[in-house]
């Protein structure tokens, strides 16, 4: 999320690029799916994913993963157990 942040809609084969990530594409891709899921990334299509509001907020400071998201779309929660 925080390079997505940084450096824009991006590609996991792009992120995994980048020397500070030490992770392959194919595992960057599937987190970059749940954080989707998640509502914290948006897929624009190909592969693409932007950070959401929702995202730059949780970078932000403005709740933690364990606490429901304030205004998440279809009643989404950012934590595994929402609490």
């Amino acid at each position: 999320m925080e390079f997505i942040d940084e450096q824009g809609p991006s590609l996991p084969s792009n992120i995994a690029d980048d020397d500070r990530i030490p992770y392959g594409a194919q595992h960057i891709g599937n987190r970059c799916r749940k954080l989707a899921d998640a509502g914290f990334l948006e897929n624009l299509g190909n592969g693409v994913y932007i950070l959401t509001e929702q995202g730059t907020r949780y970078l932000a400071g403005e709740f933690a993963a364990n606490e429901e998201v304030p205004d998440a779309p279809d009643g989404a929660e950012a934590g595994a157990n929402g609490a």
